[in-house]
């Protein structure tokens, strides 16, 4: 099985807040799908968060949504290209107002960090050695 994209969808408390701080992180939004409800904040090539405000993320659900900052359904986790680009991302959400819940992690073949957004959620940057290095 094979899908061509993935939108993880987030429920958020305040557009323009959360919109500014992954602009300040450096991603860019698809304008075709953002509107005053919803944000689609694009991540990589057809990997795609849609930020969407409480009350609209909740005609989707019939189920309580959860307060990110006191439970954990979801950790989202993308790869970097190095651990300088891990350390950036990392930064720059530390700068806009995340919280780090955890210290980096260093494996070896693996480093990671991750922050905890404005709404809770938490992200995870990981950089990973290519295998043939790693055991080379």
């Amino acid at each position: 099985m094979h899908h061509a994209q993935i939108f993880v969808n987030l429920p958020i408390a305040d557009m323009a807040r959360a919109q500014a701080f992954f602009k300040a992180l450096g991603y860019h939004f698809n304008p075709q799908f953002t509107n005053d409800q919803g944000a689609c904040l694009v991540v990589g090539e057809n990997l795609f968060v849609m930020l969407l405000v409480r009350d609209f993320y909740q005609t989707f659900t019939s189920k309580a949504i959860a307060d990110a900052h006191t439970t954990s359904e979801v950790l989202v986790c993308l790869s970097c290209q190095s651990r300088d680009e891990v350390d950036t991302l990392v930064d720059r959400a530390v700068a806009a107002g995340a919280a780090t819940p955890r210290p980096a992690q260093d494996l070896g073949f693996m480093y990671s960090r991750s922050f905890d957004d404005l709404d809770g959620h938490t992200w995870e940057f990981v950089h990973m050695l290519d295998a043939s290095k790693a055991l080379g």
